[in-house]
């Protein structure tokens, strides 16, 4: 898969009640992305606003390549990820968050990076120059991010960033818990792959406020990193597997 020059695209992108940032970010998406071989999937959480509605409308005039895939209720950014992986189609899964501020500019590059890192390497993750959140985020984020490297030792300093680009089988293969999104770069790293990582701008949030709160964010995400470490101690060799022919 790596050994392409660029790589087929699904943009899984999970949201609930960003009517309003939808309305753009998929228009930037699609510029982002001219002349890719991609698709959008976007993952509407439960949500009680026109989410939904302005993706379907969307989807009449994009042959195809804009997708809703839709949750009875809420059950997460997690969740909306992983139904996202699930359901793509292309060889490589690019994250992003639906509050716009996410810049889809930078999907090609992570996707590229990926590439050019070569068939070890099972993640291109976005870290952060710039916050855009609130100060309470910020010391939420970066208390469970130092921790996060205290303990599993991922050598991601910014491992919240919704930019992340992993080749969709492998995607599939991590183990899921609730949080998962947080921990890929130490998830990749258990399976015996490599992390790369791209520098990315943060930006504001142009309507609503954010629908996953601060303890998704910093208190629970540091509860989560235990079971990571302990995931990660449970698999301590990766051994290299090949089939022998006749």
């Amino acid at each position: 898969m790596n050994s392409a020059s660029t790589a087929s695209v699904s943009v899984v992108i999970p949201c609930r009640n960003e009517a309003e940032n939808l309305a753009f970010l998929l228009e930037e998406v699609d510029r982002a992305l001219a002349g890719r071989d991609y698709e959008i999937i976007v993952v509407d959480d439960g949500s009680t606003d026109r989410t939904a509605d302005v993706v379907a409308a969307r989807m009449a005039g994009v042959d195809g390549r804009l997708r809703l895939v839709r949750h009875d209720r809420s059950a997460g950014q997690s969740a909306a990820v992983r139904s996202g992986v699930w359901h793509a189609a292309k060889a490589v899964v690019v994250t992003m968050d639906g509050d716009g501020q996410n810049d889809p500019a930078y999907l090609p590059d992570l996707a590229d990076a990926l590439i050019a890192a070569g068939p070890g390497c099972g993640i291109a993750a976005g870290q952060r120059l710039k916050r855009t959140d609130t100060k309470l985020k910020q010391l939420s984020s970066r208390f469970a991010n130092g921790l996060r490297q205290a303990i599993l030792r991922d050598d991601t300093r910014d491992s919240g960033c919704g930019l992340k680009a992993v080749p969709t089988a492998l995607f599939r293969q991590l183990p899921y818990f609730d949080g998962w999104h947080r921990y890929l770069p130490a998830l990749v790293l258990r399976e015996g792959y490599t992390v790369t990582h791209i520098d990315v701008t943060d930006r504001p949030r142009r309507f609503g406020t954010s629908n996953y709160g601060i303890l998704d964010r910093g208190l629970r995400g540091a509860l989560d990193l235990f079971g990571v470490w302990w995931l990660r101690r449970r698999r301590r060799t990766v051994p290299r597997v090949s089939e022998v022919k006749r």
